[in-house]
């Protein structure tokens, strides 16, 4: 405990508190705006757009932590995060403001714009402002904000929907965002010593990423042979923005991922399975409300079970500092959350009892502490690849922008499926569930291979 003594105490807690008050920020209002959706529809319309509400948001924060490592080399730590947090606010009034669904995309926007420098900024920072035996406790808190966004965000989105008021919850969060200015502007120093500045940011990387995700989005909105039409593309443009990636000069992730014996190209898919398989949470408030006949604030509750495991198991963990200890909890995460999706995909039905609903509570949180259980340690994992000054914030930047994409393939992954199950929702959460669980087991394949690349290249003595 005296690590989290450290960590929290005077003279790093207002520092810890921006970067994963920047991580909750951004976690927060993903959630949220799944939850009060369907109220802000129903007001100002847009129902064929609904689904680029999310994949718009996503996209462009994959985009924007992109320019992390830049910014933070032109403009040091404190200036890139109050711009992150300003651009996040100024998205937020437009997003909360908006009389139309076109003027609510372009919020999103700007809302993921801030939202990506903020996600990649936290665990670029901590490189910066924390020594290395804080590392391991400062991500696993700012992990475990995806966890806190998980709980907060529907609560609040729900709260706001019942009330009939759902402006209100994008004007708590923009009050939010403007107060971690504040805090910023105390807590970073005007600047920090960085590696020099990247060289131009990968657009045909991001366009090709772009196209990928777009393709599963628009696929999730149709039926017939058009689906399997679009998931060609996509699989496609994910393939060819691989094979780019591998020959380009400048790219989304480090030139280690795609070269070599490093196993950071297994940390970043690892990484990639578990946050894609949270995007899960976003129909879980549909099939709460429709299945089991819960109102929107205890569907809010329901995705919100994810966010308890999460975020219990992320900090409980986080003490474990033996190698055999992290690796059991990095093989074993994707397993419970398998598991888990399981269960609560079994369990779908159409006019539950009281105690089947009550069991869907118990499993989403046992899912969820998978996630949270292995997640933290994969980030460390990454940090640890390497010391040189110059790849190691590409790295670490790569964690961030692994993980966003995979919430954007996620939520577009997470409409295919729910499209493909068909009219009857309980056949719809029925293939969600079991067609999550297989990609939660596809990350118990990668980190056995992540083990083996570990081995080799500690053996070959990495630089």
């Amino acid at each position: 405990m005296s690590t989290w003594r450290e960590l929290l105490g005077r003279e790093h807690r207002a520092p810890m508190t921006v970067m994963a008050g920047g991580i909750a920020l951004f976690a927060i209002n993903v959630y949220l705006t799944t939850s009060l959706l369907p109220s802000a529809v129903a007001d100002i319309g847009g129902q064929e757009l609904y689904a680029w509400t999310m994949t718009v948001f996503l996209v462009v924060s994959v985009i924007s932590s992109m320019l992390v490592s830049r910014w933070l080399a032109k403009f040091g730590a404190r200036r890139s995060y109050v711009v992150a947090f300003a651009l996040f606010t100024a998205g937020t009034i437009v997003a909360g403001a908006s009389p139309t669904m076109t003027v609510m995309l372009i919020g999103r926007a700007l809302q993921g714009f801030g939202a990506g420098l903020l996600g990649g900024l936290g665990f670029a920072v901590v490189r910066l402002v924390l020594p290395p035996n804080l590392w391991q406790r400062s991500i696993a808190l700012m992990s475990a904000m995806w966890g806190v966004g998980n709980f907060v965000g529907p609560v609040v989105g729900g709260f706001f929907a019942q009330i009939h008021f759902w402006r209100g919850a994008f004007v708590l969060l923009a009050v939010f965002a403007v107060g971690l200015i504040g805090l910023t502007l105390r807590a970073l120093p005007p600047r920090n010593a960085t590696v020099d500045e990247p060289g131009p940011v990968p657009w045909v990387s991001l366009s090709l990423l772009t196209a990928a995700v777009g393709a599963i989005s628009v696929a999730s909105l149709l039926d017939g042979p058009a689906i399997w039409i679009l998931v060609g593309v996509a699989v496609i443009g994910g393939l060819a923005f691989v094979g780019w990636e591998r020959r380009a000069d400048t790219r989304v992730l480090p030139e280690m991922t795609y070269r070599g014996a490093s196993p950071l190209r297994w940390i970043y898919l690892a990484i990639m399975v578990l946050a894609g398989v949270s995007t899960v949470e976003t129909f879980l408030p549909l099939f709460g409300q429709e299945l089991g006949g819960l109102g929107p604030l205890a569907a809010g509750f329901l995705g919100a079970s994810i966010s308890w495991g999460w975020t219990i198991a992320s900090i409980t963990t986080s003490g474990i500092d033996s190698e055999r200890g992290r690796r059991l909890v990095r093989l074993g995460g994707p397993l419970i959350l398998g598991s888990g999706l399981i269960a609560y995909a079994a369990l779908q039905t159409h006019h539950p009892s009281t105690a089947v609903v009550v069991a869907w509570f118990a499993v989403l949180f046992v899912a969820g502490c998978g996630i949270g259980m292995a997640m933290a340690h994969w980030f460390s994992a990454g940090l640890r690849v390497t010391d040189d000054e110059t790849q190691a914030p590409q790295v670490s930047a790569g964690l961030n922008t692994s993980q966003l994409i995979a919430n954007a393939c996620g939520s577009a992954l997470a409409g295919l499926l729910v499209a493909l199950g068909g009219p009857d929702l309980v056949d719809s959460a029925k293939m969600l569930g079991y067609g999550f669980a297989v990609l939660a087991f596809l990350g118990v394949a990668v980190a056995l291979r992540e083990f083996a690349a570990d081995k080799r290249w500690r053996a070959a003595g990495p630089a």
